[in-house]
């Protein structure tokens, strides 16, 4: 799930001088509640619970283990009950129990250290300034300026996919949309441009608080915008 599904993203107080804060229980301890409410909220089929920090994927399972962001273990009742309907849940009750986990805020404490920002070719400068320039008109002309200014990069490590949209969850300095530097040189601007306003309709789902992924919200908003909803092709 990006999210709960995915593409292929402080406060605090000073303790007294006098008394010392409690120590938070280990993890185990804390996963083992977890496990507690939500099978009291009706999960059924899972064995096991593994703890990740993987912000783009929040929540999966398979063969009766629950893959789940360490940011949930302290979750309102609301939020576990809606991580059992998504694992136990069909139909529309599924879907909302979706919404409601991806809507959730995780907290700071949960969130990455900041990756170290990665130095950047001359050439691949002027390729980001185009995409920027780009981002802003299409978000002009196909989102009547909805949309939020966030970074475009152009990325030398993809091999197969065109772009991805990294979510301001899973990005400590905000979203950001990645072009694949091979897909521009081969493919040509126009081509670059249309996957750019594919990642933008993720960009849209975010913001508006959809799942982040190529089910029939986001299929009806690429009709709408003029992209396709292609998530990949293999760049030879």
């Amino acid at each position: 799930m990006p999210q709960a599904s995915e593409r292929s993203q402080a406060s605090g107080t000073v303790p007294s001088p006098v008394h010392h804060p409690a120590q938070p229980p280990p993890a185990s301890v804390d996963t083992a509640r977890l496990v507690q409410r939500l099978v009291a909220a009706g999960m059924q089929g899972i064995s096991a619970v593994h703890l990740t920090r993987n912000r783009s994927t929040l929540v999966s399972f398979r063969a009766g283990t629950l893959r789940l962001h360490a940011g949930f273990l302290r979750a309102p009742d609301d939020v576990v009950r809606a991580l059992a309907v998504f694992v136990s849940g069909r139909g529309a009750a599924r879907a909302a129990a979706r919404r409601t986990i991806v809507a959730h805020h995780l907290p700071p404490d949960a969130a990455p250290r900041p990756p170290r920002a990665a130095r950047v070719h001359p050439d691949d400068h002027v390729m980001a300034a185009r995409l920027q320039q780009e981002h802003a008109r299409l978000n002009a002309e196909r989102f009547g300026g909805a949309l939020r200014s966030i970074r475009v990069s152009v990325s030398r490590r993809m091999k197969t996919r065109l772009g991805h949209y990294a979510p301001a969850r899973s990005h400590p300095a905000g979203a950001e949309i990645a072009i694949s530097r091979r897909h521009i040189r081969r493919h040509g601007w126009r081509e670059a441009f249309d996957t750019l306003l594919h990642e933008m309709v993720h960009q849209w789902q975010e913001e508006t608080g959809h799942p982040i992924d190529h089910g029939p919200a986001f299929r009806r908003k690429a009709k709408d915008v003029g992209t396709t909803p292609r998530a990949k092709r293999l760049l030879r």
